[in-house]
């Protein structure tokens, strides 16, 4: 697919001021690793002759890296590509073309899922983002935060999801999950991550969270 500019997204690139979106996503566009992050998807994503031409394997990627960013849902992330020319002009898209709708947005969603791909993407980032001395390695930082669900979240035996607890903070009860993080103390990234029932004690985690080469860590004993 040719990235041509339309009329339109070639008056708006040229504009003085740039918005925080604008500037956020030009640091995206060039600390993230696209050509090593597409590598980790690329046997994994449909061919060209299989049916319905997909849209180029980068431009998906790049449009779920901004559901995750924007915490969007797949119709949202439809309406943003339409709206925002910030968004589609970093998806290499453009309105003389078809736009990826919300279908084709969560089908790649689950293509990753269903080759557990994000966690490989992961440590394909962070991998990048230490060899370019981006990620330091003398400390880290770690953390917790409660994933709250509905508790009356069920799975499809009709129970409660054995991965999900419930646990008190302070004076108030909270059902869900844990995620546990490690965090790059010099430049603030999350370098790793592990998911748990909410009641699991924020340092259990702690051996999980460290890459081996920390002079020192810094934890909330929560």
């Amino acid at each position: 697919m040719s990235h041509q500019l339309t009329f339109a997204d070639s008056e708006f690139s040229t504009k003085r001021r740039q918005t925080r979106k604008e500037i956020f996503l030009s640091r995206m566009e060039q600390i993230l690793p696209w050509q090593n992050m597409t590598a980790v998807i690329e046997p994994f994503y449909p061919k060209a002759g299989n049916g319905r031409r997909p849209y180029p394997l980068e431009t998906m990627l790049r449009i779920h890296c901004m559901q995750h960013w924007y915490n969007l849902s797949d119709g949202a992330m439809e309406d943003a590509l339409y709206e925002i020319a910030s968004m589609r002009l970093f998806a290499r898209l453009s309105l003389d073309s078809a736009l990826p709708d919300r279908t084709t947005i969560m089908n790649f969603r689950h293509l990753l899922e269903q080759h557990q791909l994000a966690r490989q993407l992961f440590k394909t980032i962070n991998r990048w983002l230490a060899e370019a001395g981006v990620m330091m390695t003398q400390g880290t930082l770690v953390d917790a935060t409660i994933i709250e669900a509905p508790s009356s979240t069920k799975n499809k035996e009709q129970q409660r999801d054995p991965e999900m607890h419930q646990t008190k903070k302070g004076n108030q009860w909270h059902f869900g999950m844990k995620a546990h993080i490690g965090v790059d103390a010099k430049s603030g990234l999350t370098h790793s991550l592990v998911t748990t029932a909410a009641n699991e004690h924020d340092l259990n985690q702690l051996g999980n969270l460290l890459h081996g080469e920390e002079q020192f860590v810094s934890a909330d004993a929560g």
